[in-house]
């Protein structure tokens, strides 16, 4: 059974001081996809009980978000969440980053995080992200000293969508616009809001919430896993 790395921020106030952290749907949806079929470890800048953003818990209300809240397993895993600084890339197939605003202002700037992250990639496994989660990846180099976006097809929370949700204010920068800035080829849906995958190489992310089952579904198929 493979073994996936699921990173949550520890931020939860944003520039402004709004309450931040990480959001329900996009932990609950892929976690539920890939439960089955792998052992899934969280991690976290500071360890334990990693801070969730409140408005996705009122906005989210649906089987799996309630589910992933009540979980004793995943209670459990909550409580006992690692330090990013005591994880090896070793120990997993996939790293996936969550999203929230929290990864912008904490794993976005975290040398540990960046670290970690370029060693999943240069040990050829599976990267994965989405929302705000691909902010986590923008100091994460190849052996080239390239960013792992460039050249490659990438999405992540528009610039659209930041404006309607009134919180570009709230983070050091727009994640479309760093994407594209560190080459990244940026591809986003047609509408806010609707769900976006990519997929390229071992490289997979999603631009929203509603994405985050996508991305569950296309980890599950890198990790070649039949359901």
């Amino acid at each position: 059974m493979p073994s996936i790395l699921f990173v949550f921020t520890s931020a939860n106030k944003t520039l402004t001081g709004a309450q931040t952290g990480w959001y329900l749907p996009e932990a609950a949806h892929p976690y539920y996809v890939l439960a089955p079929h792998a052992k899934i470890d969280f991690t976290s800048p500071a360890g334990p009980n990693p801070p969730v953003d409140e408005s996705s818990v009122k906005n989210f209300t649906d089987e799996g978000s309630t589910k992933f809240l009540n979980d004793p397993t995943v209670k459990a895993k909550l409580a006992g969440t690692k330090k990013l600084s005591d994880v090896a890339s070793e120990d997993y197939d996939a790293i996936f980053y969550i999203g929230g605003q929290g990864p912008v202002l904490d794993l976005a700037s975290d040398p540990v995080n960046a670290k970690l992250a370029a060693q999943f990639w240069k040990d050829g496994k599976i990267v994965a992200a989405v929302c705000h989660g691909p902010a986590a990846l923008v100091q994460v180099v190849d052996d080239s000293g390239k960013s792992i976006f460039a050249g490659r097809a990438v999405t992540g929370f528009s610039n659209v969508e930041e404006e309607l949700v009134h919180k570009v204010k709230d983070v050091p920068f727009l994640l479309e616009d760093k994407i594209v800035s560190l080459g990244g080829k940026y591809e986003k849906a047609t509408e806010p809001w609707e769900p976006k995958v990519l997929v390229d190489g071992r490289l997979i992310t999603g631009q929203n919430p509603a994405s985050a089952a996508g991305v569950g579904q296309a980890l599950l198929k890198a990790l070649q896993v039949t359901q």
